[in-house]
């Protein structure tokens, strides 16, 4: 029987100044993380490395926990309930919620992803959306929870120099995804896997800095799908390559 992901269940507090909060340094300028301080949720389960980090706010673990546990489920279901016989798919998956310091949520990013399934990871961003974690301790803060979906079977990889060269000129025709009122995307990270033929079976991506628009997720996938890739000769490899249009 498939084991279900397992989400979070420990938080790491990190408080985090300013460079030029001392000595006269510019407003802005580098973060400069304090000590780390570790609360954890369920003394059960390790430390999955959910951070607080921000300039000024945190919360206490108990919000974190309090905020993400009505969501647990539905955000394992996202997986759970979209492999299917995909037994290759899998991946480390990191969400980020920007929070103002009035508690409400300005900002959603999956801002890492190495799990190659939009729809998956579409649906992490939406049950992601819907949480809440009232006011941060001393102003606005930032919120980032791994999860990891494991896979029953282990893909081939393919390094980076040989995905630049699989995908080749044909990650340029995602450019096309951006038109009209489809904002393009400053960087984003895309992961393949490959089967039988050079056949692309699944795509997916993330950006730490970037909120990906539905519609363009949705014609970069269609177009991505569409690509013909080197064959991996009987076993499904998987590959990534950095998408930033010019």
């Amino acid at each position: 029987m498939r084991r279900p992901p397992r989400l979070a269940r420990s938080v790491v507090l990190v408080a985090s100044l300013a460079a030029g909060a001392c000595g006269g340094g510019k407003p802005g300028g580098k973060v400069t993380p304090a000590p780390v301080t570790r609360a954890v949720v369920e003394d059960s389960e390790p430390d999955d490395g959910v951070q607080v980090v921000s300039e000024k706010g945190h919360f206490e673990p108990a919000a974190v926990d309090a905020g993400i546990a009505p969501h647990r489920s539905s955000l394992t279901s996202c997986y759970t309930q979209r492999v299917g016989r995909r037994t290759w798919l899998g991946g480390h998956v990191v969400l980020r919620w920007e929070i103002a310091a009035d508690g409400n949520v300005t900002k959603v990013l999956l801002a890492e992803s190495d799990l190659g399934a939009w729809p998956v990871e579409a649906c992490l961003l939406d049950i992601a959306r819907g949480a809440t974690f009232g006011k941060p301790i001393g102003g606005a803060a930032e919120l980032t929870i791994p999860l990891e979906l494991a896979a029953r079977g282990k893909p081939a990889i393919w390094d980076e120099a040989q995905s630049t060269r699989a995908v080749g000129v044909q990650l340029g025709k995602l450019d096309a995804c951006a038109k009209g009122k489809i904002a393009s995307p400053e960087d984003v990270l895309i992961t393949m896997y490959v089967g039988p033929h050079g056949m692309a079976e699944s795509v997916g991506f993330a950006s730490a800095t970037t909120l990906l628009d539905a519609d363009w997720a949705a014609c970069a996938e269609k177009a991505a799908l569409a690509w013909r890739l080197p064959d991996p000769k009987g076993q499904v490899t998987k590959l990534a390559v950095r998408y930033r249009p010019r």
